[in-house]
C-alpha cells in the first residue's frame, strides 16, 4: 500500500484540500479529504481522475499538419487517410499507435477507445493471425501505460451496399458472420489478460454506409451488452443517402434492428433530428462529441445540450487528432454551443469533467474508472496551477475545464503506477516524429 497527500483533488462535485489516498493493487483503497497524515508522499497541483478518450483512429495521427495545406473538403481529406491506412503493416502501425498512446497518457488521457478497422493486408487478405493489426493497438497501449476497449469495427461496404474499393479492402471481414466468427476469437483469448492487462474488446459498426441494413441484426444479436459504437450523422450527406436508401435517418435505423441502448456509442451526432435525439436520450445511450476534429473537418456543431437533456450521456473523444488535448475537447462542448446558439451557460465545468472522466470510463465497459474514490482504478491526473494559463484562476474545476491545456499537466498516473513525468514530452516529440517520417518516407 503506498498514501499520497494530493494537495487539491476532484472529488466527483468539488474540489477537496489535503486529499489522503491509499493506493493498493492498482486501486484506491481510501480516500479521505482535510487530512495531516504523518507520512504519505505528497502530490503538488490540482489533481483529477484520470480522463477518458472515447473515440480514437491511432492511425489518423500520421495526417496532423498535412490535410491543412489545401482548402479541401471532408472527402478529399478521406482520401489521404486512405493513403496512410494503405501504408501501414503491423510494426508501423505499432510504433504510430504507441507513440500516439503515450501523446494522449502526457495528455491526462488514461483508458482510449480505439475505433479498429485497419484489420487485414493492404490486397485484403487475413495476416497468418488475422488479429495481428489488434493485437499491435493493444500492445501499443500496453507500453504506453493506458488501458484500451479495442472497438472491433464492422465494415463491409464502401456505401450502402457497393463492395470495398481501394484501402477499404484492409477493412472488411467480407460478411457479418466472419466478423462475428474472428471478434469472438479475439475476445476471448484478450480475455485472459484483460483484468491486469487493462485490455478489453468492444464492438463496433462503422456506420449505416458501411454496413447494410440486412447485417444489422445479426449485429445486435452477437453485440448483446458489450460496448458497442457506430458512427452516425457525421455528415448531412451521410443522412440523405441513408434516407433514399431506407426511408429513415440513421439513428432511426439503428434503433429499428436493435443497436441503440445504454451500451451504444453514438459517435459525432452532429446532424440528428428531433425524433433521433429522442430515441438517443430514451435509450441512455452515450453520445461521443469529438469537437477538435468536427471542427477541423467542417462537420457543424452537435446539439450535445439537447442530447444531454434527452437523457444521453456525453463523452468525448479525439478522433482523428488534429490535436490531442482533452481539455480543449471538454470546453469546445460549451463554447460550440454559444457558437450556435449566440449564448453562453450551456455547461457547467464540473458536467463537462464527469463526461470527460465517468461517463467516458463508463462508455468503454470501465464502470471502476473516472473516480477519485474507494475501490476505483487508481488513475491521477496532476495539473500545474500556476502556469502562464492557469495562474490566478481560482484553482477549481474552471481552471481545469476553461484554462488549462494538455501540456500543463505535470503527472500522469494509471492503475497505480506513474506513467508520466514531467519532461517526457520532449522525447514522445521525438517518437512520433521518427515513425511519421518513416511512414510517410
Amino acid at each position: 500500500m503506498t498514501a499520497y497527500l494530493l494537495e487539491r483533488a476532484w472529488l466527483g462535485d468539488r474540489f477537496g484540500d489535503d486529499v489522503l489516498v491509499e493506493v493498493e493493487d492498482g486501486r484506491f483503497t481510501s480516500v479521505t479529504p482535510d487530512s495531516d497524515p504523518p507520512r504519505a508522499i505528497p502530490v503538488r497541483g490540482l489533481v483529477v481522475p484520470g480522463l477518458a478518450n472515447t473515440h480514437s483512429h491511432a492511425f489518423h495521427r500520421a495526417l496532423r499538419g498535412r490535410t491543412q495545406r489545401e482548402r479541401g473538403s471532408f472527402w478529399t481529406w478521406r482520401d489521404q487517410m486512405y493513403d496512410v491506412a494503405a501504408r501501414l503493416d503491423p510494426d508501423t502501425y505499432l510504433a504510430l499507435a504507441r507513440a500516439t498512446y503515450r501523446e494522449m497518457a502526457a495528455a491526462g488521457i488514461t483508458c482510449v477507445g480505439e475505433f479498429h478497422y485497419l484489420h487485414h493486408q493492404s490486397d485484403g487478405t487475413p495476416y497468418a493471425d488475422p488479429d495481428e493489426m489488434g493485437l499491435a493497438l493493444m500492445h501499443a497501449a500496453r507500453e504506453a501505460g493506458i488501458r484500451i476497449t479495442l472497438l472491433d469495427t464492422l465494415y463491409l461496404s464502401s456505401g450502402f451496399g457497393a463492395p470495398p474499393e481501394g484501402a477499404q479492402v484492409r477493412y472488411s471481414d467480407g460478411s457479418v458472420d466472419r466478423w462475428v466468427e474472428r471478434v469472438s476469437g479475439f475476445e476471448a483469448r484478450s480475455a485472459r489478460t484483460s483484468t491486469t492487462d487493462g485490455i478489453r474488446v468492444g464492438a463496433a459498426v462503422h456506420s449505416v454506409r458501411a454496413v447494410p441494413a440486412s447485417d444489422l441484426d445479426a449485429v445486435a444479436a452477437w453485440v448483446g451488452d458489450r460496448p458497442l459504437h457506430v458512427h452516425v450523422s457525421e455528415q448531412v450527406a451521410e443522412n440523405d443517402a441513408c434516407l433514399e436508401a431506407y426511408g429513415v435517418t440513421p439513428t432511426r435505423l439503428l434503433a429499428d434492428h436493435g443497436l441503440v441502448g445504454p451500451t451504444t456509442s453514438l459517435v459525432h451526432a452532429t446532424h440528428v433530428t428531433d425524433d433521433d435525439i429522442a430515441v438517443i436520450g430514451g435509450a441512455g445511450a452515450h453520445a461521443s462529441f469529438c469537437p477538435t476534429t468536427e471542427r477541423d473537418l467542417g462537420d457543424g456543431i452537435g446539439p450535445s445540450r439537447r442530447l444531454h437533456d434527452a437523457g444521453a450521456r456525453l463523452t468525448l473523444g479525439s478522433d482523428s487528432h488534429a490535436v490531442i488535448d482533452p481539455f480543449e475537447e471538454m470546453r469546445a462542448l460549451e463554447l460550440d454551443e454559444r457558437l450556435a446558439t449566440q449564448q453562453r451557460g450551456h455547461w457547467t465545468a464540473g458536467e463537462l469533467l464527469t463526461a470527460a472522466t465517468t461517463d467516458g470510463h463508463a462508455s468503454l465497459g470501465w464502470d471502476d474508472a473516472g473516480a477519485i474514490a474507494v475501490g476505483q482504478r487508481a488513475d491521477l491526473v496532476v495539473l500545474d496551477p500556476a502556469s502562464p494559463r492557469t495562474a490566478g484562476t481560482g484553482r477549481d474545476e474552471n481552471t481545469v475545464v476553461f484554462a488549462a491545456v494538455a501540456e500543463d499537466v505535470r503527472r500522469v498516473m494509471a492503475d497505480g503506477r506513474w506513467v508520466v513525468e514531467d519532461g517526457d514530452r520532449a522525447e514522445i516529440g521525438r517518437e512520433l516524429g521518427d515513425v511519421i517520417g518513416r511512414i510517410w518516407a
